[in-house]
């Protein structure tokens, strides 16, 4: 135990790798062998948040510098990597961590309490303190950023009306005739509706593209996504018309950028997942949060240049106390405001509810969202089975109370009917998504469960439930990453 909480498991450590090679190259390096200088304590960006350095020894002569403030946590490392964290501070963070069994031991810790950081790191930690009490940016021209936004719209729309003709004339030429044309025109499209400043509208066409051809009733999900696009082509061309929340959704979806808005919510936010998407542009890390005082659950998202992770990394299975606010368009995103103190243990799982009301809650945020692709939930008591179709989470049937899924930040929902006590209630099952099923995280929740319930957090939407996190009852303060 430090004075700044519990030391991190190696479990959360890795979860904040950003691939698969950086976790194992880190863990190499969680050993006392390449070190020297290390040490922790100082001051990070907060008050009571600690911090962590070292040096370890490169494949030249001079050792890269690694530091950690822990109040983020974020990084820095002398290293050429442009990896966040790179394998020398898991590697820090690692040694670190195990510290907290070799003390339990009575041996000797390997990172030692100093009473000051050394020069080059307190150099960095000095300056993210001074950012942290920085007064905000004054803000720009109202004027400005207003005829700045017309002229995206009506780029937008020229755009939504040039995506309009494409679909009719796919429909006009039949679907058949998509799988021959190639996916060079869709490509055209998509630059088409990054000249017009739709980004939204591009990705939606590239996903159009990858369709035909794609396997088994293609030309079904072909005629799905391309009704779902005309409708959001439609719902932008219709945007004086539709309501305030709705016009927020839209936007967001064709690609314009959301803004915080609605009051700050502080409270005991759980780190439930993390998980990174990249494309050929831009690499996504989404990492989600659970509010154990109000019940929300809440999206973080950073972005990282392609072939880059963001720096933005939390420890997954921690509970940080801090403020975040709710982005326009009432999902589940969020912007973290202040962070109050170092990322700490946490209690238990989130509260959650059967398959039913899981299933509920999506059908609920899809009526505020038609093009939602997946929703957070929790599922309380279920087993994975295996079924004709894949693997699926069943109710485990138990009996046991529960209440429907947690409601996102920005819905107000706060659903909390009781549906477990009830014997005679229908007992349901949600498939995995075909990804979910190629991941190795599929046979990690199977033996974590041994036949038993779990309690598992993920997203559901139309092709399924994808598992993110799980707990046992036998270890319910232990949160297993499935991604």
């Amino acid at each position: 135990m430090t004075e700044q909480g519990e030391r991190w498991t190696s479990e959360q450590v890795l979860a904040l790798a950003p691939d698969d090679a950086s976790r194992k190259a880190g863990s190499k390096l969680g050993t006392p062998g390449p070190w020297s200088g290390t040490g922790w304590g100082g001051q990070g960006a907060k008050e009571g948040a600690g911090a962590l350095w070292g040096r370890c020894a490169g494949s030249g002569r001079t050792s890269y510098r690694a530091a950690v403030d822990l109040a983020g946590p974020a990084y820095t490392c002398s290293c050429p990597s442009r990896k966040f964290p790179c394998k020398h501070v898991l590697g820090l963070l690692l040694l670190w961590a195990g510290d907290a069994h070799e003390d339990g031991d009575g041996t000797a810790a390997r990172v030692t309490r100093a009473e000051g950081a050394p020069d080059w790191a307190e150099s960095w930690l000095a300056e993210r303190r001074t950012r942290a009490a920085a007064a905000p940016a004054a803000p720009a021209d109202p004027e400005a950023a207003r005829r700045r936004t017309e002229r995206r719209a009506a780029r937008i729309t020229a755009g939504a009306q040039e995506l309009e003709r494409r679909l009719a004339d796919l429909l006009r030429g039949g679907l058949a005739a998509a799988e021959q044309t190639g996916y060079g025109l869709w490509e055209e499209t998509a630059a088409r509706m990054v000249d017009a400043q739709a980004p939204g509208l591009a990705s939606r066409v590239r996903e159009l593209g990858a369709l035909p051809g794609s396997g088994p009733g293609w030309p079904v999900r072909l005629l799905e996504e391309c009704a779902l696009t005309h409708l959001l082509d439609q719902a932008w061309l219709a945007g004086d018309r539709l309501s305030a929340p709705l016009a927020a959704t839209v936007r967001i979806r064709v690609g314009l950028t959301a803004s915080p808005e609605g009051p700050v919510l502080r409270d005991r936010w759980q780190v439930l997942a993390q998980y990174d998407t990249a494309d050929a542009r831009l690499t996504t890390r989404r990492i989600w949060l659970y509010g154990h005082d109000g019940g929300h659950t809440a999206l973080l998202l950073s972005y990282g240049a392609a072939g880059r992770a963001p720096q933005r990394a939390l420890p997954v299975g921690t509970v940080l106390d801090a403020a975040l606010r709710p982005y326009e368009g009432g999902g589940p995103r969020a912007e973290l405001v202040e962070q109050f103190a170092a990322p700490s243990p946490t209690a238990g799982p989130p509260r959650g509810g059967p398959v039913g009301a899981a299933l509920d809650a999506y059908g609920r945020a899809l009526t505020d969202d038609p093009w939602l692709d997946a929703w957070p939930v929790t599922l309380t008591d279920v087993v994975p089975a295996r079924a004709e179709y894949g693997w699926q989470l069943a109710d485990a049937g138990t009996g046991r109370s529960g209440t429907s899924a947690t409601s996102a930040i920005g819905t107000g929902n706060t659903d909390t009917r009781d549906i477990g006590t009830d014997p005679t209630a229908t007992r349901e099952a949600i498939p995995l998504t075909r990804a979910a099923q190629e991941r190795a995280g599929l046979w990690r929740l199977i033996a974590l469960s041994g036949g038993g319930p779990l309690t598992v957090f993920g997203e559901v939407g139309h092709q399924g439930f994808s598992p993110l996190a799980a707990w046992s009852p036998a270890a319910p303060a232990e949160t297993v990453p499935l991604m």
